[in-house]
Formats: C-alpha cells, structure tokens, sequence
C-alpha cells in the first residue's frame, strides 16, 4: 500500500516523465544515491525490469557521488524477488549481469553519476536517497531532478533484521516504480 501523500508524489513524477515520453518517445532515468549501493541500485534493476515488462521505452542508470561497490545484501535482495544473477567481473568493485525473467540483462556496478555508462543529457535524475540530493546540488544534463528518497537499509547490517530491511526496501522501490510506470502510455 502507498500512502496517499506518496502517491501524489509518484503521480507528478509520472506526469512529469509522461510529458518527455510524449516528446521525444523514450525515458532516461537515472537514479542517484551518494555510494550507488544500494537503493539507487534497486531502482536501476527495476526500473529497467518493469519498463521491458510494460514495452516501456526507458533506458534505465544508476550513479553515485562516490564508488564503492554494488553492495551483497543488495545482491542478495535482488536474488530473492526473483532476478537471475551472476558476476561477470568480480574485483573490489564487482559487476552484476542481472535478468528478470527473459528479459534482456542489465549491469549492475557502483560508479559515479556521471561514468561513461551514464547519460550527459536528456534524462531524468532521480535522487534515491536525501545525502546525494542534498550534497549534489548541479547534475549537469538532466531534463529534470526530482527528489524520490527512500531508507537506507544499511541501518539493519548484521543484524537478524537485515534480510527483511532488504527486502522490504526492494519490494517499496518495486511497488512505487510500478505505481508510476501504471501511469505511463507509451
């Protein structure tokens, strides 16, 4: 369940999309969290599930204010709502081939915002957590930013609540995109 506030939020965020759709044809999203870890990653994964679902023209990213790593439990989350996964470069910054069903796969890896992967013009920045919105003021390229901020389940790392913490930040992510991707006529 979305609470109605929420979902007058997802809706601008769907009209706002829904009017570049009408535009130009396509969607760049790109979802933006400061360590590209965890929640942006979780967008990213379905965002570009969901869009080949509906035969959405999104091409979905993923970027952060720092690299690190795309982190395991993230990994693990993904694994269990059903993604299929497997490592295709494995080093302190592993990257991810992910699949939901037979759709086509995505990389999942940590890397700035602003990497080669990543759009420099024509997208949406969707700001994943309040730390990047706050600490990055100018995204250069973007049609538009819009704050979409979710918890960060780091906050139940080793403990018996982390699995959970996980999943529950995936499924709300999954929940929400879908709730606006609904909204969407290609």
């Amino acid at each position: 369940m979305i609470a109605i506030e929420r979902q007058k939020q997802l809706i601008e965020i769907a009209e706002s999309l829904q009017t570049q759709l009408d535009e130009k044809g396509h969607l760049n999203l790109h979802f933006i969290c400061t360590h590209n870890s965890r929640r942006s990653q979780f967008a990213q994964a379905w965002s570009h599930a969901l869009a080949q679902e509906r035969h959405l023209p999104v091409s979905s990213f993923s970027g952060g204010v720092e690299i690190t790593a795309c982190n395991s439990r993230t990994v693990a989350a993904l694994k269990r709502a059903g993604f299929e996964i497997e490592i295709s470069v494995s080093n302190e910054n592993p990257h991810y081939l992910i699949r939901w069903k037979s759709g086509t796969p995505l990389t999942l890896f940590s890397k700035l915002y602003d990497d080669v992967a990543n759009p420099k013009s024509d997208f949406f920045a969707l700001m994943t957590c309040s730390d990047a919105d706050d600490n990055c003021p100018f995204i250069p390229g973007t049609i538009q930013r819009i704050p979409l901020r979710y918890k960060d389940p780091k906050y139940a790392d080793d403990t018996p609540e982390e699995s959970a913490a996980y999943d529950l930040c995936c499924h709300t992510i999954k929940t929400e995109l879908q709730f606006i991707f609904d909204q969407l006529n290609p």
